[in-house]
């Protein structure tokens, strides 16, 4: 068993970790380098940090780190704090891939090991939480196999994993 200051400086050391790739991530798209981002690019900057939030989940985040008047920006004071924990509560984590897996599973009734891009167009924006058109587009260039035109939904289930490492 570890001692209580021996875990103290490991969730000390976590911390700062965490604080480190926060940082990194946010200045990669402070392009005037004055701690704000465009608030339509903080969902990229914390999905490139592991988060997979719903749209819902994203707005709702955005909406506590807005200031009361929305400036469109968003200010790394605000930030920070609010993607620490999320990252030290683990929360927002991708599927594993065979959650992944089983859902297209469930989308190929027939059992064929594919879906036709008609039919995952169908799903992708009739279902749930819409696709835009510029999502859809950009999953089909990831998903559908240039030969069969179809996608092999193993395949790119595997893709779509992210290693926890």
């Amino acid at each position: 068993m570890a001692a209580p200051a021996d875990e103290k400086e490991s969730a000390e050391s976590l911390l700062a970790d965490i604080q480190k790739k926060v940082n990194e991530a946010f200045d990669i798209f402070d392009h005037e380098s004055n701690k704000t981002v465009d608030v339509r690019e903080v969902g990229t900057i914390i999905r490139s940090l592991g988060c997979c939030p719903t749209e819902g989940e994203l707005h709702d985040l955005l909406a506590e780190m807005e200031e009361e008047e929305p400036t469109g920006y968003i200010r790394y004071d605000r930030f920070l704090p609010i993607m620490t924990n999320v990252l030290m509560e683990r929360k927002f984590k991708p599927s594993p891939e065979d959650q992944i897996l089983k859902a297209f599973e469930v989308l190929d009734s027939e059992k064929k090991g594919h879906l036709t891009i008609e039919e995952i167009t169908k799903y992708m924006t009739e279902e749930g939480e819409p696709f835009t058109q510029e999502e859809l587009e950009e999953m089909s260039s990831a998903a559908v196999d240039p030969d069969k035109g179809v996608i092999l939904y193993r395949d790119y289930a595997s893709m779509m994993a992210v290693d926890e490492t």
